[in-house]
């Protein structure tokens, strides 16, 4: 499967592992995210019109150091995309005066160069308790108000533009939380470089493919995961219906 994300440094947390989590379950998945730190769908929509190569591209979790437009990425290639993910940037998700109309112009773009492709919309997520980068937003501080903010917005684009499917990832994290995962966030806002990113991508290839994760191997992570929270992570993700 080659997939291809059009996304943020949200996608690129996503992403970190996702091919080496299907290689350990017998898959093979190929993902490229097209990254340009807090890109929002505004951006994406102009990118578009301009061509500009302002992304740098990511094979399989890491950087290529190659820059590259939006249209070069969707035909530029000797075969056709499996899977499409598009998502907005995190500090303009909660709001859906935001989306639009950029959203729905890149959905039609995108199936206008690559019709055979299913085009999924990926789900980010909140910023942490009582974080700055949430105060500057919450003034209240509490994570389940953006949170709950940012799944009705993904939700209603999603209905609204007609996606071959949703990648929940802030309802994922908001789970992981309400099951006394103490965080998920880095610095307030990105995934941790263990068990955010981990469950984000077993997220991905549940939603992608349709597998069950529970007896999935990798391990290899980029800083250590506590067997309980491992096994945990793997539960609430076959617990969503792809």
């Amino acid at each position: 499967m080659d997939v291809l994300a059009i996304g943020n440094s949200f996608s690129q947390d996503a992403t970190r592992y996702l091919s080496d989590i299907a290689h350990a379950q017998g898959e093979t998945l190929n993902v490229v995210n097209l990254y340009i730190g807090g890109c929002s769908l505004e951006r994406h929509f102009r990118n578009m019109k301009s061509g500009e190569r302002a992304y740098t591209l990511e094979f399989n979790g890491k950087s290529t150091g190659f820059s590259i437009s939006l249209k070069e990425a969707l035909i530029g290639r000797s075969r056709e995309w499996d899977v499409i993910t598009i998502q907005q940037a995190s500090h303009e998700s909660f709001k859906k005066e935001y989306y639009q109309p950029y959203l729905h112009a890149l959905v039609l773009y995108i199936r206008e160069y690559c019709p055979k492709a299913k085009l999924y919309l990926h789900e980010t997520w909140g910023y942490a308790e009582g974080s700055d980068k949430l105060l500057s937003y919450y003034p209240s501080g509490k994570a389940e108000e953006m949170f709950g903010d940012v799944i009705r917005c993904y939700r209603e684009a999603e209905k609204e533009e007609g996606f071959d499917g949703l990648i929940p990832s802030g309802e994922l994290m908001l789970s992981l939380l309400k099951s006394g995962v103490e965080q998920v966030h880095r610095d307030g806002y990105h995934l941790t470089l263990g068990l955010g990113r981990y469950a984000a991508g077993l997220l991905w290839l549940r939603m992608l493919t349709g597998k069950r994760v529970s007896e999935n191997t990798f391990s290899d992570f980029d800083e250590p995961i506590r067997p309980e929270h491992i096994a945990l992570a793997k539960k609430l993700v076959d617990e969503i219906q792809p």
